[in-house]
């Protein structure tokens, strides 16, 4: 059983994929901390930074557990933005759902409307191929 585990993460994860895998989860956080600003405000967010913490983390969750399973750091990742920008698409389609089913349990605050089903999803979506994109441009 620990050899087809290992054997599944070495078709999944590629070490030269490190610097998409570090992106990934700063832009996550970026997005999703200039949402909680943009509708609480600063002033929440520094004098309680846990409500940040509590508000990203579903999200940084759902993208820990989706991205290496659905192969956004898979060898062939770090290759190319045409390779690199569907594969984050595919995760942050599943990351989202996670995220989005995490807010939905009565531990986390924050919950679910449509709409932010949908910005969750498009912000998702622009920032990580965005940021993928630029990646290799300036590489």
């Amino acid at each position: 059983m620990a050899n087809a585990v290992a054997a599944f993460f070495d078709r999944r994860l590629d070490g030269r994929a490190t610097p998409l895998a570090v992106g990934d989860l700063i832009v996550v956080a970026i997005l999703f901390s200039a949402g909680t600003v943009h509708h609480n405000g600063l002033g929440i967010v520094t004098t309680n930074p846990g409500y940040l913490l509590a508000t990203i983390a579903p999200f940084l969750i759902g993208w820990i557990v989706a991205a290496p399973l659905l192969g956004a750091y898979a060898p062939g990742a770090a290759e190319s933005a045409k390779a690199a920008v569907p594969l984050a698409l595919r995760a942050w389609l599943v990351a989202d759902a996670i995220a989005l089913g995490i807010r939905a349990t009565p531990f986390v605050h924050g919950g679910i409307q449509l709409s932010f089903v949908v910005i969750s999803l498009v912000v998702g979506f622009v920032g990580l191929a965005l940021w993928r994109t630029a990646f290799f441009k300036l590489r």
